[in-house]
């Protein structure tokens, strides 16, 4: 009975049932210009293809909120807060699983969409924009700018045409798509149907 599981348990492997497939991390330069000041912030996009080819999912990575200018300067040294560190870490790769499959047995609604993971960098939810520099730990805190940024570049790439658009995200980024929701839908025309789903984004101080 043994060797019999073992065996099942590899063949399940070999046809995919870990349900994830490996995405190259690129860094958004461009987002310097914007005032988004540190290492350039980081996504990992996988095109859509077949019937998803014109739906998008684009998904905020969570991790928490530094609530101190020591817990944010601790941050800036990780892959929280660099996208050097990301990089060297991940070894400028990204696993996409759950929602982010391309696997249609284990996302069977969403993988064939376009996926564009944003990766949380400022420690506030891409909300902070704050245009002065803190001078002691040359801490920049623009957030919001990193968001814009990357929303500028899903509309270059071809976001705008979508059918279907969702923002989705996991604790900080669950926040962040609650409170980035209806920015997001401004984005598009209204023959787009947007929607906005957060996932353990409510933050209760008990």
């Amino acid at each position: 009975m043994a060797s019999l599981l073992v065996l099942i348990t590899l063949c399940l492997v070999a046809v995919g049932i870990e349900g994830t497939h490996n995405v190259t991390i690129s860094v958004l330069e461009t987002a310097i210009s914007r005032g988004a000041d540190g290492t350039p912030p980081a996504y990992a996009y996988s095109p859509g293809f077949g019937e998803g080819v014109d739906n998008w999912h684009v998904f905020l990575e969570g991790g928490a909120w530094c609530g101190s200018t020591a817990g944010c300067l601790n941050r800036s040294g990780t892959s929280l807060g660099s996208s050097a560190k990301l990089i060297s870490i991940n070894n400028g790769i990204q696993s996409f699983s759950g929602m982010l499959d391309d696997n249609s047995t284990f996302n069977p609604d969403f993988y064939n969409w376009h996926v564009f993971k944003i990766f949380y960098c400022d420690g506030s939810s891409f909300m902070s924009d704050i245009e002065d520099v803190d001078p002691k730990d040359n801490l920049t805190y623009r957030g919001l700018r990193i968001y814009d940024a990357m929303m500028d570049e899903l509309l270059r790439i071809g976001m705008g045409n979508a059918r279907n658009a969702l923002l989705s995200g996991t604790s900080a980024g669950g926040l962040a798509t609650i409170l980035h929701c209806d920015r997001f839908q401004a984005l598009f025309q209204n023959t787009t149907r947007v929607k906005c789903v957060s996932d353990s984004g409510f933050f209760i101080h008990g």
